[in-house]
């Protein structure tokens, strides 16, 4: 599965779900919805304005978890 860690980078760059929201031009829901891992997919467009937004790159933020396991593996890794 994919584990997101939106909320970690957002806490190290102390930027809201309101400010993101509006940095990248979705709906403080949608963010929510990314943060709490309730989404069932992200479009590439969105990806690439949060990464933009928070500086930073797609393994930041999106995370590997192999449910069979305990380990994870972060996508920045590869």
């Amino acid at each position: 599965m994919i584990k997101i860690t939106l909320n970690v980078v957002m806490a190290q760059r102390n930027i809201s779900t309101g400010e993101l929201a509006k940095m990248v031009g979705i709906t403080p829901t949608n963010i929510s919805i990314l943060k709490t891992g309730k989404a069932k997919a992200i479009r590439f467009s969105t990806l690439e304005k949060i990464c933009k937004a928070l500086k930073c790159q797609p393994g930041d933020i999106l995370e590997y978890v192999d449910e069979g396991s305990e380990s994870s593996t972060n996508l920045s890794d590869f």
